[in-house]
């Protein structure tokens, strides 16, 4: 396994983490492939999406792989007026990473992050590891400590 940007990053936070591969499809980069492949509950398994503000700010939510992101939450959350996602075509220059390796750890600069409060109910969870088929299993706290994250909560009621 290549050891990624994150996995660096956690390392030197002295931060305990699990790396896990696992294979995908270029056509399917739904987290809950992730998760099914791993054997781990969609409930664990947070995908990242970057959004902005009305004033150009770009912010990060981590959010469970089977529900989707409130926007009136997340706007709530940030202290925003709206978010809007962020273009696809904007992920890589903004973040330095792709749509289906887009992790909250190690991106270009240090962007307000967003954890659903879920998150908060589980022992572990994953996250990409900034590459697709690699995840990074870690405790809550330790990822909202290292990226300097918030717990809110930022899901529709219902899953996806």
């Amino acid at each position: 396994m290549t050891k990624t940007n994150a996995m660096r990053l956690l390392e030197q936070a002295k931060i305990d983490f699990t790396a896990e591969e696992y294979a995908f499809d270029e056509n399917d980069l739904d987290g809950r492939h992730a998760a099914d492949a791993l054997g781990l509950e969609y409930s664990q398994v947070f995908k990242t999406l970057v959004a902005k503000d009305p004033k150009k700010r770009i912010l990060v939510f981590c959010i469970p792989v089977d529900r989707g992101l409130d926007l009136k939450k997340a706007a709530q959350a940030a202290g925003s007026k709206s978010v809007e996602m962020l273009q696809l075509r904007e992920l890589l220059p903004t973040t330095g990473y792709i749509r289906g390796g887009c992790s909250p750890i190690g991106m270009k600069k240090k962007f307000p992050t967003f954890i659903d409060s879920s998150a908060l109910s589980q022992k572990l969870i994953a996250v990409s590891a900034g590459a697709r088929g690699v995840q990074i299993l870690l405790s809550p706290s330790d990822l909202a400590g290292l990226v300097g994250a918030e717990f809110r909560e930022l899901c529709t009621q219902l899953p996806l």
